[in-house]
């Protein structure tokens, strides 16, 4: 008995990066087809006759369907795990993409725009699961290569834009079906593992029990607040900066998707390299400072174009993103044993927040205009200073053997 014990305790620090760069690929590739809404916006726009406020509509079906349902699936998979859920899922949003490839009916559009949200919101909670356990001891490095093919799937949405949208149309979205279809093979095969990894743990499996519990649900509302506040910047700035762009500036769609795909790229690369950052300087110490260090970039953007905006976004997009995995760690280490229902508060509840702020900005753009929105975005940064009370990496260790 103590020897399976001993055996069951390496297997769970061991880092298995076969796992974790498949289960990367399969959220690259759900990215990928997530990131088709935003891309496609400036062609519906056209197509149908769209205005501000309708284009966040777009935006906030698919973050409500994509994110905000994302901790309940969480909650119910964190008791009862349903591997095999996320490949199904994922042809649910090939089904959307190839509804939205050829409706030219609005509310059929947000119907579409539902079915690749539901789809997403199955998939993160389960992903985020596997990779936790695929991580081992190294959770900051484990989640960043979950969470890197996740942005640089998003990062592809301006290059959409530009490649396949503008050149095929709206139709273009059709294709993105078979990338649902690949990433569904790839999740059968993470299924399998993870259903074993279920099996072999069974008899390990206890309750976790938490103590400091209110100090643990107030740092978790303030982790909320700051990735929420970091996805009204993503938001404005992966939806609204070209359109700013393009009616200021006079950009032609591919020249001012190139600045939001330069942004986002960045944001993978920060992604990538802020989970190691973070196991090493801290994880609070990584959330604050790379959301107010963003901020003197920020505030450059409304006034930037041409050559000096491509570094601009680049630097911002970088600095502000490099906490985006850190930002799930940390949250996982304030409710340890809720992987699923913190992944999906924070990739789902709180990223998706960045919806809500699409469809409020687009309302404000109405009534505003475009430089209205950039100046709104810029200083929202300044928010990220609650990082201040968010309990040091060390205190949570403390509450982590107290409860022990």
């Amino acid at each position: 008995m103590e020897s399976s014990a001993i055996t069951a305790s390496k297997d769970a620090s061991q880092t298995v990066y076969r796992v974790l760069f498949a289960v990367s690929l399969a959220h690259l590739l759900n990215d990928s087809v997530q990131a088709v809404i935003p891309a496609v916006l400036p062609i519906l726009e056209k197509n149908l006759v769209l205005s501000y406020l309708q284009l966040g509509v777009i935006l906030l079906v698919m973050n409500v369907t994509a994110s905000i349902l994302q901790p309940v699936i969480g909650y119910i998979s964190d008791r009862f795990p349903l591997p095999f859920a996320m490949p199904i899922a994922m042809l649910v949003s090939g089904l959307g993409m190839f509804t939205l490839a050829f409706t030219q009916n609005y509310l059929l559009l947000l119907v579409a725009v539902g079915m690749v949200g539901i789809g997403s919101a199955v998939f993160h909670p389960e992903a985020s699961r596997v990779a936790h356990k695929a991580s081992g001891i190294q959770r900051g490095l484990g989640q960043s290569i979950f969470q890197v093919g996740g942005n640089v799937g998003q990062s592809l949405a301006p290059l959409m834009t530009a490649l396949v949208f503008v050149p095929l149309g709206q139709g273009g979205a059709a294709w993105f079906t078979a990338l649902a279809t690949i990433a569904a093979g790839v999740l059968v095969y993470i299924a399998f593992w993870s259903r074993g990894q279920q099996r072999q743990n069974k008899a390990q499996k206890r309750e976790v029990r938490l103590s400091h519990m209110n100090k643990r649900m107030i740092a978790l509302s303030l982790v909320v607040v700051i990735v929420a506040v970091r996805s009204w910047v993503v938001a404005g700035l992966q939806s609204f900066y070209p359109l700013f762009l393009i009616k200021t500036y006079g950009l032609q769609i591919n020249q001012a998707q190139i600045f939001a795909f330069l942004f986002l790229l960045a944001g993978a690369i920060g992604t990538f390299l802020g989970g190691p950052i973070g196991d090493r300087f801290g994880k609070r110490n990584l959330l604050i400072i790379s959301t107010v260090g963003a901020l003197p970039l920020t505030l450059l953007i409304p006034y930037a174009h041409g050559i000096w905006a491509y570094p601009l976004l680049f630097l911002t997009g970088f600095i502000l993103l490099s906490n985006f995995s850190v930002s799930v760690v940390y949250a996982q280490e304030l409710l340890p044993g809720r992987v699923g229902t913190v992944s999906g508060l924070i990739i789902g509840f709180a990223f998706g927040m960045g919806g809500l702020g699409a469809t409020v900005l687009g309302y404000l753009a109405d009534l505003h205009g475009l430089m209205f929105i950039m100046l709104l975005c810029s200083a929202l940064p300044l928010l990220g200073a609650l990082g201040l009370f968010l309990p040091k990496d060390a205190a949570l260790d403390e509450w982590e053997k107290a409860a022990a």
